[in-house]
């Protein structure tokens, strides 16, 4: 790939501002496009959405779901695909905002950039008629250490296991939610501070994730390089390994707050 420019496509929801701005400036990358999806969440009737929010949130957050946030959600992935549009613009990025990766004039879009490579970064699960159709496949960054945390969210389930790092995984795209092969990974300390956080693991986890965000778009970029450059070495993942997890319930919400308890009251003790 060192004779021309690997020319790559961007699929996300938001926030990879960053990426842009870091393959950009990368001599032998070329963006031929970022694809926005507008619908960030599956279509559900109103009463299959309360049904959801109630396993997943329970009865109060619902509530307060339905009447009070459902408006500034909105506006914070509204502002999230403007900042993402305004990179591309200023770095003079093709720029589409669709309404779903798998329509079949989101489909054609695809096709026509001739793209060498996909990067799926912060998307619902994208199926292999969308990750194929680059030359190469497409990879995905995953805040998760493959293959012994697959799935998500990311953060719940180390915190509730009681690792003491999180993994981040940079990897090519395989039918199976994070299981292709493993291009690079590093790990960052995952420790609870009680003095700080106390019982709030939401607080902890929003402030987390926004530290996860640089190494992430960092890792991305260095995965770019090294597949344009030809240099990348894939690793094979051993799907015996850990496990994928799923979006916790709120049983499991409740489950982790004794877990929390049961470490603050041991330490303290």
């Amino acid at each position: 790939m060192s004779e021309k420019k690997l020319k790559v496509v961007i699929l996300t929801h938001g926030g990879a501002e960053r990426v842009l701005e870091l393959l950009a400036a990368e001599e032998n990358i070329e963006i031929a496009g970022v694809f926005v999806e507008t619908a960030v969440e599956p279509k559900r009737n109103l009463k299959q959405k309360i049904e959801r929010s109630i396993r997943y949130d329970g009865y109060l957050t619902t509530i307060k779901k339905i009447f009070l946030s459902k408006k500034k959600d909105a506006e914070i992935i509204l502002s999230s695909q403007n900042e993402i549009e305004k990179t591309a613009n200023e770095n003079r990025i093709p720029f589409y905002k669709i309404e779903n990766f798998h329509d079949e004039k989101t489909l054609d879009l695809l096709r026509e950039t001739n793209a060498d490579l996909g990067i799926i970064y912060g998307t619902n699960i994208i199926k292999e008629s969308v990750f194929s159709i680059p030359r190469l496949g497409s990879i995905n960054i995953h805040q998760g250490l493959a293959p012994f945390y697959r799935g998500g969210p990311p953060i719940f389930w180390e915190l509730f296991n009681g690792e003491k790092e999180i993994g981040i995984t940079v990897h090519f795209i395989a039918a199976k939610v994070d299981s292709g092969d493993i291009i690079l990974q590093k790990t960052l300390p995952l420790e609870y501070d009680f003095a700080r956080y106390g019982l709030n693991y939401e607080k902890f986890f929003q402030e987390f994730r926004i530290l996860l965000r640089e190494p992430s778009a960092q890792m991305i970029a260095e995965a770019v390089r090294l597949i344009a450059e030809g240099r990348e070495q894939r690793v094979k993942q051993d799907a015996n390994l850990g496990k994928r997890y799923r979006l916790p319930t709120k049983s499991e919400k409740n489950a982790l707050l004794r877990v929390l308890k049961e470490r603050r009251n041991k330490a303290q003790a």
